[in-house]
């Protein structure tokens, strides 16, 4: 009885033994994987992105004989409508487009009855000067090789307003006054009308904002 039990005692202490040698031989090395730094990888805010991608310097397109002729021939189009005095016939011009431009920064339809809500005194004509002097300022090719190229009027709308030059800021003032102009130096960039048209000739947009 003796003998069977020293047996069985020495066989729970080659089994502990050779198991213990399993564990010892499987060891798995850890080690403690730490998150990455926030600050170091979070993206960069939109304001940031904004600043980074509007151009301090653009090159501006002062000749509109240099446009392509399909954007010279809705400029015209548009300069023609305008200086007629008559609405109607802008919107006949913006309901031939390949799209209604966009023209309210709300949702708002009827571009007839958005003007002359906001121009009440003149009846909305007030618009088509503002159009007028928008096309006739120099302008500049933004975005070039992408689908939102554009053929964009002012070229303020893409400049650092306070590097202005006194000449560029005489031109800026037969848009707006001097306190809209100190107040979009307080906002960081124009936010006048402004009107693209894409290199095909559609117009996209006569809006204020920026």
């Amino acid at each position: 009885m003796r003998s069977k039990l020293c047996t069985l005692v020495s066989l729970i202490a080659l089994a502990v033994l050779t198991t213990g040698d399993g564990l010892a031989q499987t060891k798995v090395r850890t080690e403690t994987i730490r998150p990455p730094d926030a600050k170091k990888t979070a993206p960069p805010s939109r304001a940031a992105a904004v600043a980074k991608a509007t151009p301090i310097a653009v090159e501006v397109i002062t000749d509109p004989s240099q446009l392509p002729a399909p954007v010279a021939r809705m400029r015209e189009r548009i300069l023609a409508a305008a200086r007629s005095g008559n609405l109607e016939r802008v919107v006949s011009v913006m309901q031939s487009n390949e799209m209604m431009p966009v023209f309210s920064p709300s949702d708002d339809k009827d571009p007839l009855a958005y003007w002359k809500a906001n121009y009440p005194d003149s009846e909305g004509l007030e618009v088509l000067a503002i159009l007028t002097e928008v096309l006739e300022t120099p302008l500049v090719h933004v975005d070039k090789g992408t689908p939102q190229e554009m053929f964009l009027w002012p070229y303020f709308a893409r400049m650092q307003l306070k590097d202005l030059t006194a000449e560029q800021k005489v031109a800026l003032f037969r848009l707006v006054t001097g306190s809209d102009y100190r107040d979009m130096l307080a906002f960081g960039a124009y936010n006048f009308y402004r009107l693209g048209i894409a290199p095909d000739g559609t117009w996209h947009f006569f809006v204020t904002g920026d």
